[in-house]
């Protein structure tokens, strides 16, 4: 059960009654339905549930990708949906990183020019850029391709340069949308032992939506979704 408190200075997202509404035809769907959370820094939790039950869209409203029916999400005390267009892509850009299934890798770039493009467009300089990104390269274990395309990756190296790429602008937290589809179980858990090393070593919180038990085995937290609602949420202590 999750016990923190609004004052607690280790918040760095809550949610008020966060809910999301889709018309579908006649009918309309809640596909998030007042949902009331608190992630803290450090963690590494799942939200977990069938197909339908909410986890992305959950995602996409803390990520500021979706605009909510109703509700609030706040990150660090920011309700994220107040801000303007610019000022919420640029809120993005230096507090949350995306892995997403479709990884959007630029194909063009080098392992390492994408991993570098977020802190270029933050307008950091090349030298920051340089270590920030020998250091991630290390921390995922690909130093060796470093000047590979993404064409001549497997599905899991992929992964692992997105997860790189997420982390470069040293955001607040992470989120990663079913981070373990398609890959088989060496790679699935050569990626989830690379998010858990970075969440101990670099402190980074991951936020993950899953049905994959890899994944839920690995996190310390499970928040359990059916229908849009919080059905379950366990093995969080503080």
């Amino acid at each position: 059960m999750n016990e923190l408190k609004d004052n607690d200075k280790s918040i760095i997202v809550r949610t008020e009654e966060l809910s999301k509404s889709f018309l579908n035809g006649q009918s309309i769907i809640k596909a998030t339905d007042r949902i009331n959370l608190t992630i803290a820094s450090g963690e590494f939790t799942a939200v977990v549930g069938p197909s339908g039950s909410g986890k992305t869209t959950l995602l996409n409203l803390i990520g500021g990708l979706t605009k909510p029916s109703s509700g609030k999400v706040f990150v660090k005390g920011t309700d994220i949906n107040q801000l303007k267009d610019k000022e919420l892509v640029n809120f993005r850009l230096h507090n949350i990183g995306f892995v997403f299934q479709l990884l959007n890798l630029i194909p063009v770039l080098t392992v390492e020019e994408n991993i570098g493009f977020v802190m270029e467009l933050q307008g950091a300089d090349k030298e920051q850029r340089i270590a920030r990104t020998a250091e991630l390269l290390e921390l995922i274990g690909m130093k060796d391709r470093a000047g590979s395309r993404p064409s001549t990756l497997s599905g899991g190296q992929k992964q692992r340069v997105a997860v790189a790429r997420a982390l470069a602008s040293k955001p607040l937290f992470i989120l990663a949308d079913e981070p373990t589809a398609n890959l088989d179980t060496e790679a699935a858990e050569t990626l989830l032992n690379t998010m858990l090393l970075l969440n101990e070593k670099e402190k980074i919180t991951f936020l993950f939506s899953t049905h994959d038990p890899r994944v839920m085995n690995k996190a310390r937290r499970l928040i359990s979704l059916e229908d849009g609602r919080i059905t379950k949420d366990e093995g969080y202590v503080r």
